[in-house]
């Protein structure tokens, strides 16, 4: 699977094919860090330090993480 990089462009904007196919590629990456070894506690626990200084919270950690599954339902039609 390619990596996808976008650059914002103002005068040519990315295509809606390729925002599908980033959010496809960023939900079915979270469904392996799901069914790895990790628990859910270890993963916030993990995504928090690597955050730094950012003011992001474990809860907010938790309620992203909970929606990541949901989100080819949302954005992708088939």
């Amino acid at each position: 699977m390619a990596n996808i990089k976008i650059k914002k462009n103002e005068e040519q904007p990315e295509s809606v094919e390729l925002l599908a196919q980033s959010i496809i590629q960023v939900a079915e990456g979270f469904e392996k860090v799901i069914n790895s070894k990790l628990t859910e506690r270890a993963l916030i626990v993990l995504l928090h330090d690597a955050i730094g200084t950012a003011k992001i919270t474990k809860a907010q950690i938790k309620l992203t993480l909970q929606a990541l599954p949901r989100l080819k339902a949302w954005y992708i039609k088939k």
